[in-house]
């Protein structure tokens, strides 16, 4: 039997390793899928790797700037050899949140699932959208 060391940091370290970690990433459940976050000019977009979950379980919800997705489904696999079928069947939930960097309006965000592939839309709100004002500098 091998002995399989057990991770009592895991989360913690996982949060160091990602490259935006002033915008963490918090994760729990069985599996990890990946997740993409990517800005336009005009929303933020959220692309999680989520094959064989149940987009009729799964929950999206956006309160106080941050982001959270919690889905399960099963994988199915079938194995046949000489006289006999084995069948395996798992259960697999999961749960991403993460900061947005900006406010959005969370009375537009459309969600899609396509091939595995679950895809959040959230279109910034108004003052969101402006990166900044040029002041113009009066010389006395």
């Amino acid at each position: 039997m091998a002995i399989i060391p057990y991770k009592s940091f895991f989360d913690l370290d996982r949060f160091f390793e990602d490259e935006d970690w002033f915008l963490p990433v918090i994760s729990k459940g069985k599996f990890f899928p990946e997740m993409d976050l990517y800005e336009t000019d005009k929303e933020i977009v959220a692309e999680i790797n989520a094959p064989g979950i149940d987009p009729e379980k799964t929950e999206i919800v956006i309160e106080n700037g941050i982001l959270s997705v919690k889905g399960e489904g099963e994988e199915k696999k079938e194995e046949k050899k000489k006289d006999y079928l084995r069948k395996e069947i798992s259960h697999r939930s999961f749960y991403r949140s993460v900061r947005l960097p900006v406010e959005v309006d969370e009375n537009k965000v459309e969600a899609t699932y396509e091939k595995g592939i679950l895809k959040i839309t959230m279109p910034k709100k108004e003052a969101a959208k402006q990166k900044g004002k040029k002041i113009q500098i009066k010389a006395k």
